[in-house]
């Protein structure tokens, strides 16, 4: 297993290298924070496009603090669930500043207990902020790990712990932007471009698919 996973990071590696990218544009910690949350459910392009005029609007963490709930909502609406997203927003922006200063934390258990952030949120900012070995299951990981038969499990989490034994920690975040980029370009979900995959040998559905092909 260890050669086998060695191969195929080495594979990503070639084709994708080994630049630290975070695909949500962001100044400071707090700011990609605030992305990170919109980005549920929503596409980084948009997100994007949404912070662009809302970091502007609203400088840093205070500013979010006491922001209008109404107003932000109406914002944030093109990444969808806003409402939800809003209210978590304020509530995240009230407690950093109240009990971080108004500074994003860095511990794991410190993040996750602020309202809207999950484990995913949280190892974006570990990773992208202070460079913590951390692991971010977003779709795309969650897919391709379970096709290239890293997990079988479904739940986020589960495969975050499963990921972190089986891939070495200098390539725990790296992992998570090479899949990304393999994912939106090669991986779909739906119809993914096997015949071209560099990965395909590697890859336990195509395999699998491959033998009932043949029987």
């Amino acid at each position: 297993m260890k050669k086998r996973t060695g191969e195929i990071l080495a594979l990503l590696d070639e084709h994708y290298g080994t630049e630290y990218v975070c695909y949500l544009n962001h100044e400071n910690p707090g700011q990609l924070l605030i992305a990170t949350i919109l980005s549920a459910q929503c596409t980084d392009a948009r997100v994007n496009i949404v912070t662009e005029s809302l970091f502007q609007k609203y400088p840093d963490m205070q500013a979010f603090a006491g922001a209008d709930l109404k107003e932000l909502e109406q914002d944030i609406k093109p990444t969808g669930f806003y409402h939800n997203k809003a209210k978590n927003i304020i509530g995240c922006a009230k407690a950093i500043c109240e009990q971080y200063g108004g500074e994003v934390p860095r511990r794991l258990e410190e993040l996750t207990a602020l309202p809207g952030v999950g484990r995913k949120t949280a190892n974006v900012i570990r990773g992208n902020i202070y460079h913590d070995p951390s692991i971010v299951v977003d779709t795309h990981v969650k897919r391709i790990s379970r096709r290239l038969g890293f997990t079988e499990e479904t739940d986020p989490e589960k495969v975050e712990y499963e990921l972190m034994k089986v891939l070495p920690k200098d390539h725990w975040i790296l992992y998570n932007i090479q899949i990304i980029t393999f994912g939106r370009q090669i991986c779909f979900a739906r119809s993914p471009k096997c015949e071209e995959c560099f990965l395909q040998k590697y890859c336990v559905e195509y395999q699998e698919r491959k033998r009932r092909n043949e029987t």
